[in-house]
């Protein structure tokens, strides 16, 4: 069934979002290209969404809250430090993930002070994560937390060549931090 013989709902808008961001760029985040992309009349989107900056506010909204029920739920999986540290790092290393779009968030946080400002609250909400993990270990060190969540954002952007390689490279860095103990 086409967007144009459902009636669309905000989930339909969002997912076609995060989909136009991923593969055009933040200029697709518009009411008449993402209206054309599903195949419906600009009205649908001005039903579901105030304005064009509303619709990017519920998309980031959107992003974070699913950057951090994944993260929440893989940790709630492990009962170690040290499992619920590796699953953060490999976490924020796997571009792969159930998270939409992340790298394209991160690119239009370069030009968007509403992507940028969610950008900047999830990696803080990884920092503490991970410093309060380490901390559990016996590392006190706050730049270990950065080192390891720098890596990871970074590992992201290199996925595309070979994927599958972050999971390991991400693990082999958290174990020599470990080693540090």
């Amino acid at each position: 069934m086409n967007a144009a013989a459902k009636r669309l709902d905000r989930h339909d808008w969002l997912s076609a979002g995060f989909e136009a961001l991923t593969q055009s760029g933040p200029d697709a985040l518009k009411a008449e290209p993402l209206a054309r992309r599903l195949g419906t009349t600009k009205g649908s989107f001005y039903w579901h969404f105030k304005d064009v900056p509303d619709y990017h506010a519920a998309l980031l909204e959107t992003w974070e809250a699913r950057v951090i029920a994944e993260t929440d739920a893989a940790l709630a999986a492990q009962e170690n430090p040290v499992g619920k540290l590796r699953d953060l790092a490999q976490i924020i290393a796997d571009p792969s993930r159930d998270i939409p779009a992340e790298p394209a968030i991160r690119a239009w946080a370069a030009g968007h002070d509403g992507a940028a400002q969610k950008v900047a609250r999830v990696d803080a909400y990884w920092l503490t994560l991970a410093q309060h993990l380490l901390s559990e270990t016996g590392i006190r060190n706050p730049e270990m937390a950065r080192i390891i969540c720098a890596a990871g954002i970074g590992m992201a952007g290199l996925e595309q060549d070979r994927p599958g390689h972050n999971r390991d490279a991400i693990g082999s860095l958290v174990d020599l931090v470990l080693a540090l103990r």
